[in-house]
């Protein structure tokens, strides 16, 4: 079997492998990326939140995505019923972008794979990890090609960036459940033709079930005129409703007026897909020679689009310890990337609990709201989760007493 060695090997060319590599080839290192699919495939998480763009611009990443065309995108809004609030990410409390974009997901990520090949790293895409092997001095994957040949990579350090695939999880045993109810989604893209005016195309809109509050919808407008649209429920809530995964949607979207009213002229001309049981979590999120990033570690929930974020955060921290070692340091994974990588998704997991509860949601929707916790709250909707001058960062639990409040 043919083998070969590299510095560092990437599991994974979506956003947490392709900023690592563009990261990691500022360094100086070699970079081999392994990647299932050809890209541009499809994926979900279109949504990004502005903290995102500190770290596609410190992989040199960021003319390519600003030259992309994709949709601008400066806030998000919320309807409950009649009720609707609105946070602009440019008035939040943590410095920083305030601004994104909103984007077609095969496209984006094609984007950054191109930019980390331009930076140096090498991406092989229908290459498929097949094993993988962590007991000896060094990682070690078998690597099926397309062409069917199976050969051997070593590697100094090991980055599982496979998203959903979750590769070391499944073939190290590293899967362990998720806290979070199993619930799963209905989504699709259509051409929404959203008369001009009546939609705010800067912002994603979260639409509520008018009379169940953890049944959520996500409409995501893209620059083109189409958006992205899906409902997120318990699995239980979904298995009510009948016929296609389309049909389906839509009897769901039928039950919102607000959103049904908004929707009255879109063309669904893409089959709905449905995914369910997404919430993940792992025993660890590194060991002797490999670091989980992204979705690879954990996944919460897409209600506030964290999961890009989450990503390219990990893939800042994992390439700066991997800086230090290389350089002959010590470097303590737990402490110097678990443990920070883990305080931000504590914080958007308080958010995440709150808002399927409903306190979150009375939270945003009161009618007397202090501005200063607004931009609070504003900051960690836009991806700043690990600002600990933020109270709510810092302190998630704090959130409970403002659920309190808001209720009294």
């Amino acid at each position: 079997m043919r083998h070969e060695q590299t510095e560092i090997l990437i599991i994974g060319a979506g956003p947490s492998g392709s900023v690592a590599a563009g990261l990691l080839r500022q360094q100086g290192r070699q970079v081999l990326v392994i990647e299932k699919e050809q890209f541009p495939r499809f994926s979900i998480g279109e949504s990004l939140l502005p903290q995102s763009m500190e770290y596609i611009e410190a992989a040199g990443f960021l003319q390519d995505v600003v030259e992309a065309g994709f949709q601008y995108k400066n806030g998000a809004a919320f309807q409950r019923g009649e009720k609707q609030t609105q946070f602009d990410f440019r008035d939040k409390f943590s410095k920083g972008w305030g601004t994104t974009y909103q984007v077609q997901r095969a496209d984006f990520d094609h984007v950054l794979a191109k930019a980390a090949e331009k930076a140096g790293a090498e991406v092989r895409y229908r290459h498929q990890v097949v094993t993988v092997n962590v007991d000896g001095e060094r990682p070690q994957v078998t690597v099926l090609s397309p062409e069917g040949e199976t050969y051997q990579v070593s590697a100094r350090f090991l980055l599982d960036a496979s998203g959903f695939g979750r590769i070391l999880p499944r073939l190290l045993d590293l899967e362990t459940p998720s806290a979070f109810p199993l619930r799963g989604a209905y989504f699709t893209h259509v051409q929404d033709n959203i008369p001009s005016g009546s939609f705010d195309r800067n912002k994603i809109l979260i639409s509520v079930h008018p009379e169940h509050v953890d049944v959520w919808f996500w409409t995501i407008p893209f620059s083109n005129g189409r958006c992205s649209q899906g409902v997120v429920a318990r699995t239980e809530f979904l298995e009510r409703y009948s016929g296609t995964e389309t049909e389906r949607l839509q009897a769901i979207i039928a039950e919102t007026p607000t959103l049904a009213s908004l929707l009255k002229d879109a063309v669904w001309d893409t089959p709905a897909r449905k995914l369910t049981g997404y919430a993940a979590n792992v025993k660890s999120l590194w060991g002797p020679g490999y670091a989980l990033l992204g979705n690879a570690g954990e996944f919460l929930d897409p209600v506030f689009s964290s999961g890009v974020t989450i990503a390219v955060k990990s893939a800042s921290l994992a390439t700066a310890a991997i800086a230090r070692e290389f350089a002959g340091e010590k470097v303590d994974w737990q402490a110097d990337y678990a443990d920070p990588l883990k305080g931000g998704v504590d914080a958007f997991r308080a958010f995440v609990e709150s808002w399927y509860a409903g306190g979150f949601q009375d939270v945003i929707f009161h009618q007397d709201q202090s501005p200063e916790i607004r931009r609070m709250i504003a900051a960690i909707l836009a991806g700043y989760a690990w600002d600990k001058q933020n109270p709510y960062v810092a302190e998630p639990r704090r959130l409970k007493t403002l659920e309190q409040l808001c209720a009294a």
